[in-house]
């Protein structure tokens, strides 16, 4: 089920199927790169205002699960207009920064977005532009993005199944929602 809090921001109510933690594993694979399992902690935040902050951190898992290293860190900003048009701002921990435009399918929480702008530091390495496709399926984020360089064309090279994560002032929050609950534990199902 997909909440949506008092406070977000009304223009921000189809976007509502991002908010929250997320948490999963996925697989890296791209021509000059190591191939790999990682890891991948996501959050979408927001603060009243027209906008979702978002995090996302990944790292390389070893054949166990356990973490090795970390991958990429990424973080942006969401907009979405009274068109379903998306528009993303996104900084990475290689020394880029990319624009994102995209569009919210209709009647359904999936958004695909392509790079409209990118900008890269002289210590980043070759990039020219990626595709993504986010969604919500089944109560989990999942996405895939492709990626191009000046050697390689557009294509697949990570994506991810997430969960979301809940909080223990989640769980809390939710138990006193419930109100009283008969004590045998029976009723409530009758």
């Amino acid at each position: 089920m997909i909440e949506i809090p008092s406070d977000l921001h009304p223009d921000l109510v189809p976007l509502a199927f991002l908010l929250g933690n997320w948490a999963g594993a996925g697989v890296s694979d791209f021509p000059g790169a190591e191939k790999c399992n990682f890891g991948q902690e996501v959050s979408f935040r927001h603060d009243g205002r027209d906008f979702l902050e978002y995090v996302s951190h990944t790292w390389v898992l070893d054949s166990e699960g356990n973490k090795v290293r970390p991958l990429e860190s990424e973080t942006g900003y969401w907009r979405i207009d009274k068109d379903r048009k998306v528009e993303v701002v996104m900084v990475r921990d290689q020394g880029v920064v990319e624009i994102w435009y995209g569009e919210l399918a209709d009647q359904k929480p999936q958004i695909d977005l392509a790079t409209d702008a990118v900008a890269r530091t002289a210590a980043s390495g070759p990039y020219s532009g990626g595709k993504r496709l986010y969604g919500y399926v089944k109560s989990d984020l999942m996405w895939v993005g492709e990626k191009a360089t000046p050697e390689v064309e557009l294509r697949p090279y990570m994506s991810a199944h997430l969960k979301k994560v809940v909080t223990p002032e989640e769980v809390e929050a939710m138990a006193k929602s419930l109100g009283d609950l008969p004590d045998d534990g029976i009723a409530f199902f009758k």
